[in-house]
């Protein structure tokens, strides 16, 4: 079934929105790299269920049932994400201050938001802060996995153009300009509760990242280190549903 669209900067966006208390700050779920509304799993659906608040996840230019970007991404991607569309999405749906709720990538948007932004916390899930040399091995071995084997075809099932939504992401960060991203100094501006999830066997990056958002940010940090890979809230889920219940209930 087809999602909405909403207008954001450069395209529409597909997005999911699940009702809940309006006395509640609302969820806004970003996605991963690979990743689209569909590809989170419900996970929003969950904590929407188990929380009761409102949950919105969207899936940005280029993934999922989303338009197609103009053109390639820069290494400031993360960025432009943080100060244009995010804003864009929230103004149009309505979502005064919310709970951002960030995987990955979207992890790495979550905190660049949450620190020009007013936001009423902060999840984040195996997010980047640096580029990390374990983490572009194990995007050179999606690579492999793309061009050799079924993972094309997997994500056809879930993108309108997979090769668009690869090779973005993927061309993105193997980018030799990208080597010197760095978000180190933009984490002093969050001042908002934070949760910061992180798995030991992530292929993609280590436990420094979550580390660093604790010794950097302003607010109170808390972290989950888990022993799963790159997707806790799929690896385990039962785990990671509570840990995010019981941050969101302590919220003020």
């Amino acid at each position: 079934m087809e999602l909405p669209l909403v207008d954001a900067p450069g395209g529409r966006v597909e997005y999911d929105d699940v009702p809940g208390d309006p006395a509640l700050a609302p969820l806004l779920f970003l996605h991963e790299g690979l990743g689209s509304v569909r590809l989170w799993r419900n996970f929003h659906h969950r904590l929407a269920a188990a929380t009761g608040r409102r949950a919105v996840a969207f899936s940005r230019l280029g993934h999922g049932g989303s338009d197609l970007p103009a053109g390639k991404r820069t290494p400031r991607y993360m960025h432009d994400e943080a100060s244009e569309v995010v804003p864009a999405v929230r103004a149009a749906l309505g979502l005064d201050r919310v709970v951002l709720v960030g995987h990955s990538d979207g992890g790495s948007i979550g905190l660049l938001h949450a620190g020009r932004a007013d936001v009423a916390g902060l999840v984040v899930l195996a997010p980047h802060v640096f580029v990390e040399e374990c983490g572009l091995r194990g995007i050179e071995q999606a690579r492999r996995d793309y061009v050799e084997g079924d993972l094309r075809a997997r994500m056809a099932r879930h993108h309108r153009d997979p090769d668009v939504t690869f090779w973005n992401w993927n061309d993105g960060w193997l980018d030799d300009a990208f080597r010197d991203w760095d978000i180190h100094p933009e984490l002093t501006a969050i001042t908002c509760p934070v949760l910061g999830v992180q798995g030991t066997a992530d292929p993609y990056g280590t436990v420094v990242h979550v580390e660093a958002v604790r010794e950097r940010a302003a607010g109170p940090v808390t972290l989950a280190v888990l022993d799963c890979g790159h997707s806790p809230h799929l690896e385990r889920r039962a785990e990671v549903d509570r840990t995010v219940t019981e941050f969101l209930a302590g919220l003020p």
